[in-house]
């Protein structure tokens, strides 16, 4: 038995190959006409769906519009905040070392107030002995007490200092 295909059926397939591929590519290229072009009925539903995808879309990019927006305004604050942060940071560390020099400035007085007290004191006390020994009255002035007016104290007071890490 011999399975030899005869040339005439090979070329009989071919064309009937060639004639299906063409009708394939026709039937997926071309749109058939749906029920919706020929009636009437369907034609304003695909009207009304057309203009909702439009409506659709007009208002998914008025929404990322309104987020782009929202974003940069975001931005921007975020931005002016952090200036005006630098700029409080600024004020506070320039504060802070003019506290640290007044702080240091008090400290000098309040110890120069202590030895004119004590110099004052050894002078009254010199004073009293010269009025013991003469006899005459000497005017001697009161030492102020620095204890009267505590926030005047010679003694000095211990800062209350914050730390800044900027």
């Amino acid at each position: 038995m011999s399975f030899a295909i005869p040339m005439h059926r090979i070329h009989i397939l071919h064309s009937f190959s060639v004639v299906f591929l063409y009708w394939f590519y026709m039937a997926t290229v071309q749109k058939p006409a749906s029920s919706s072009d020929s009636d009437p009925r369907y034609a304003n539903i695909d009207e009304k769906k057309r203009k909702r995808m439009l409506s659709n879309r007009e208002s998914a990019k008025r929404s990322r519009m309104k987020k782009q927006k929202l974003l940069e305004d975001l931005v921007n604050e975020v931005s002016a905040l952090q200036k005006n942060n630098t700029q409080i940071c600024e004020k506070i560390k320039f504060t802070t070392q003019r506290f640290v020099k007044m702080e240091a400035s008090n400290s000098v007085l309040r110890a120069q107030v202590i030895e004119l007290t004590e110099s004052l004191q050894s002078l009254n006390s010199m004073l009293h002995m010269v009025e013991d020994i003469s006899g005459y009255d000497v005017d001697i002035p009161e030492i102020p007490d620095p204890l009267m007016k505590p926030w005047q104290l010679p003694c000095a007071t211990q800062p209350i200092c914050s730390t800044f890490d900027g």
